[in-house]
C-alpha cells in the first residue's frame, strides 16, 4: 500500500516538472516574426497581445429617471421602495428601482428583477414583505456611503411558511452619487444581514 502511494507521488511530481519545464520553454521561446512585427497592427491589438486583455471603449455614464434633493433622501427613498412589496408589485418595483440607481445598484436592482419575475413559489405563495427605514447613518470619513437599518416583515396568502416569523432587523450598506442635474441617487446597494 505504502509503495504504491510511493510511486504515485513520484509519477505526480514527474507531470509537474514536466509541465514546468514545458511551460518554462513556451515563456523563453523567441516571438514569432507576426507578433514581432507590431507597426502593421492596431494599437490596441498590440497592448492586448503584451498585457493578455483587450481594452474596451468606455461606456457613456449612466443616468436615473430621478433624483433626491440630497443624499439621505435618495437612500430613505430608494431603500423604503426595496423593502415594501408584495408578489404582484416586486417585479415592477425593481425595475423602478433600477431606473432611478446606477452602477452596482442598477445592476442589482435588474437582477432582483429578473429573479422574482421567475420565481414560481414567490408568485404562487402571495408572498411579501413590509418595513421601516428605522435609521440612515453617514460613515465616518465616507461622505457619500451610509449604513442603513430597518425593520421588516414577511408574510405570505397561500402558504404557512412565513407564518409566526417575527419581524426582523436588518443592515445594508448604501453607496450615493450626484447626478449631473443636482440630484443623488444609489449607486451601490449591499445588503448585510
Amino acid at each position: 500500500m505504502a509503495l504504491a502511494g510511493f510511486h504515485l507521488t513520484r509519477l505526480a511530481h514527474a507531470v509537474l516538472v514536466g509541465a514546468s519545464l514545458t511551460g518554462c520553454a513556451a515563456l523563453g521561446a523567441q516571438p514569432s516574426r507576426s507578433s514581432a512585427t507590431s507597426g502593421s497592427q492596431p494599437a490596441n491589438i498590440v497592448q492586448a497581445q503584451r498585457t493578455h486583455e483587450f481594452p474596451s471603449p468606455a461606456s457613456p455614464p449612466q443616468t436615473a429617471s430621478a433624483g433626491a434633493v440630497n443624499a439621505v433622501e435618495a437612500v430613505r427613498a430608494f431603500v423604503s421602495a426595496y423593502i415594501n412589496w408584495n408578489a404582484r408589485t416586486v417585479v415592477a418595483r425593481m425595475r423602478i428601482l433600477a431606473a432611478a440607481s446606477v452602477g452596482q445598484a442598477r445592476s442589482a436592482t435588474q437582477l432582483a428583477a429578473a429573479r422574482a419575475a421567475h420565481d414560481y413559489e414567490l408568485q404562487r405563495g402571495g408572498i411579501a414583505n413590509s418595513g421601516a427605514v428605522e435609521a440612515v447613518a453617514e460613515l465616518p470619513h465616507r461622505r457619500d456611503q451610509f449604513v442603513v437599518v430597518t425593520r421588516e416583515s414577511t408574510t405570505a396568502t397561500a402558504t404557512t411558511a412565513y407564518q409566526g416569523l417575527r419581524p426582523a432587523w436588518h443592515v445594508a450598506l448604501a453607496t450615493v452619487v450626484r447626478l449631473r442635474g443636482g440630484g443623488w441617487v444609489l449607486s451601490a446597494w449591499q445588503p448585510e444581514s
